[in-house]
Parts: C-alpha cells; sequence; structure tokens
C-alpha cells in the first residue's frame, strides 16, 4: 500500500487495539473514536472520552498515535481530544443531571465540604457542567465557600440558581437568614429536598455534586428517593473516632443501594517549612478504611492554610493556589471519581 491510499477501515482497526484502561474496552467499540479523516498520508480524529476529567487522558492519546503509527503509508497524525459525559441518571423526570455524586462523611468537621466544593470546582475548570447542592440544611457552608450569597432569581415558576466559579449553587442559605435556625422535622426536610431538585433550573448537567449532611437520616434518604446517586464518597480523618463513624456512613450507602467510590482522607498530614511530615489526626486509617470495606482509597489530602483562607474568602484551593500539594491532592481525586462515575454510567448504558 502506498502513503497516498491509507484506508480508513486499516485505521479503525489500528484504533480498536487500544484500550481505556479505566472502562476495559477499546476505544472503537465504547464510540470513542469521531470524526476520522484520511486525506493521502494524513489522518486526523477526534478521541471522545467519557470525562473531561479523565485521569488517563495523555495515556490513551499517546497510544493512539502510536497504534495509528504502525498503520502502513500514515505519516502524519492529527489527535483531538474532547469528552462527552455519558447519562448515569436513570430516573426519566431528571434526565437533564447526568451524573449524581454524593461527598458524604458519618461525622461533622473532617472537611467533607471542603472535598465537595473543590471536587465540582475541579470538574468545571476542566470542561464538566457542573452542579452543587448544599444538602446540609441545619449547617449550610457552600454559599460562604463558594463566594455567593444569593439566587439568580426565577423564571417559568423555576428556581434560577447560584453560579459561582462556573458552578451553578443551590442552599437553603440562600433562603433564610444566616442566623436563623431551622428546626424541622422529617417531612419538611423531605419536601425541601424534592424542591432542591425539581423547583430548580438546572439546565444540562454532566454532574450533580451533592454535599451531604452528616449522619445518616431524613436528607439522605430523600435524595436517595428523588435522584439515582451513581456513587457517594465517603470523607474521613485519620483518627478513629472519625473511622468509626465513617463506617456508619459507608453502611448508609449499602443500605440505600449506592455504590461507594471510595475514600478520603482528609487532613492527613501537615507539612513543616523543613519539610517534615506531622501527623496531627494519626496515620494511614483512611486507606486501612478502604481496604477493610474493599473499596477504593481515592488519595489524602495534606492539612494547609491554603484551604481555610480559600473556604473563608469565597475562592476555593483548587482555583486559588492551583500549584499548590493540596490542590493537586484534589485534583487527583476528582479525576478518580470522574473516572468512576464513567464505569457506572457505561456499565448501566
Amino acid at each position: 500500500m502506498s502513503k497516498d491510499n491509507v484506508s480508513r477501515q486499516d485505521v479503525m482497526e489500528a484504533l480498536g487495539t487500544v484500550l481505556d484502561p479505566e472502562l476495559g474496552r477499546d476505544l472503537v467499540s465504547l464510540g470513542m473514536i469521531k470524526d476520522l479523516e484520511v486525506s493521502g498520508s494524513t489522518v486526523r480524529f477526534t478521541i471522545n472520552l467519557t470525562t473531561p476529567a479523565c485521569p488517563l487522558k495523555t495515556e490513551i492519546r499517546q497510544n493512539a498515535l502510536e497504534a495509528v503509527q504502525g498503520v502502513k503509508g500514515v505519516e502524519e497524525i492529527e489527535i483531538e481530544m474532547d469528552a462527552d459525559v455519558p447519562v448515569g441518571q436513570r430516573k426519566s423526570e431528571h434526565k437533564n443531571i447526568r451524573n449524581v455524586i454524593a461527598i458524604a462523611s458519618g461525622k461533622g468537621g473532617v472537611g467533607k465540604s471542603t472535598v465537595a466544593v473543590n471536587v465540582a470546582v475541579s470538574l468545571a475548570e476542566k470542561g464538566a457542567r457542573v452542579g452543587l447542592l448544599d444538602a446540609d440544611i441545619y449547617g449550610p457552608n457552600i454559599p460562604t465557600m463558594m463566594g455567593v450569597d444569593r439566587l439568580k432569581g426565577a423564571e417559568d415558576k423555576k428556581i434560577i440558581p447560584a453560579e459561582s466559579h462556573c458552578v451553578k449553587v443551590m442552599s437553603i442559605g440562600f433562603l433564610v437568614k444566616p442566623e436563623q435556625a431551622l428546626i424541622w422535622r422529617g417531612p419538611m426536610l423531605h419536601s425541601a429536598i424534592q424542591q432542591f431538585i425539581t423547583d430548580v433550573d438546572w439546565g444540562e448537567l454532566d454532574y450533580l455534586v451533592i454535599d451531604l449532611p452528616p449522619g445518616t437520616g431524613d436528607v439522605q434518604l430523600s435524595l436517595a428517593q428523588t435522584l439515582d446517586i451513581q456513587g457517594g464518597v465517603i470523607v474521613t480523618l485519620p483518627q478513629q473516632v472519625s473511622l468509626d463513624d465513617a463506617r456508619r456512613g459507608m453502611n448508609m450507602f449499602k443500605e440505600l443501594n449506592v455504590p461507594i467510590f471510595g475514600v478520603v482522607e482528609n487532613m492527613s498530614f501537615l507539612e513543616t517549612p523543613e519539610g517534615e511530615k506531622m501527623d496531627i489526626f494519626g496515620t494511614g486509617g483512611g486507606e486501612k478504611l478502604a481496604e477493610e470495606a474493599g473499596v477504593p482509597f481515592l488519595g489524602s489530602i495534606p492539612i494547609d492554610p491554603r484551604v481555610r483562607k480559600g473556604g473563608d474568602l469565597g475562592v476555593p484551593v483548587v482555583i486559588s493556589d492551583p500549584d499548590a500539594p493540596v490542590s493537586k491532592a484534589l485534583d487527583k481525586v476528582t479525576e478518580k471519581i470522574a473516572a468512576r462515575t464513567s464505569v457506572i454510567a457505561v456499565q448501566q448504558a
């Protein structure tokens, strides 16, 4: 075969040998190869990933490049990278929300909201359409951490969510005074949660990240009844007390038939200016918990004053200081969550 008559079939056969490592299938059977053009000795195509936060994007591109380079007659290859997040949400009335990710803990004070905020913003920074729902009715912190204090209004009997850092945000904190104490029983909580989903104009979302309240109760049950939650993430500290409560959070997800994406260990260590790592809350607890439960360990997040500062100022650390070690750790956690979400969605398709 001369360099002037490269066949599309040969190129597709070559690409059919390239696997998406997370999904365990080849790019062709997954429908990831788009807009293939062959012009003389030049081949152009797009790899359409299942998430813009794909942790293996560079590896997949390189493997595809090498596969096509092996096709006789090919001299030049142009590859575009894109993403189309698959629909994992099965409840037909909420198809505009493709995937729902719940961030949970068994107790308060472990940094669950910090993880939820930074995961949502990191996904948006990578090009995804993201919503963030503050489901902590009694202690809504998301408005402060996202730097917004009001909704955009209402249109056609729908609430228009606030928007910050390219993320759509909904919280009870927009509807009550900051100092107001809500003393609500289960039915009122259930009604509020349903309204946050059905009465809010979320538009088209690739991911809805939900910051769950501490514990296991009415809010978690209401969300599971309203949405198909793609997966849950457990946030814990390394210390034993936090781990005991995190186990309850895991059991809650199991009772609700929600897959557990994995465990995040927050405040894992404090690195001193001299480079010493201080294990203030113990060490290795989150990894041990994940191993015991047979779920992935998604990563360790170090203690860093920049996280607190970013939360207070409404500029999450992945934006305010993207090159900081804590930001890179949060980005890696985000990529692993996005990858697991894609796996579940493709399996359900």
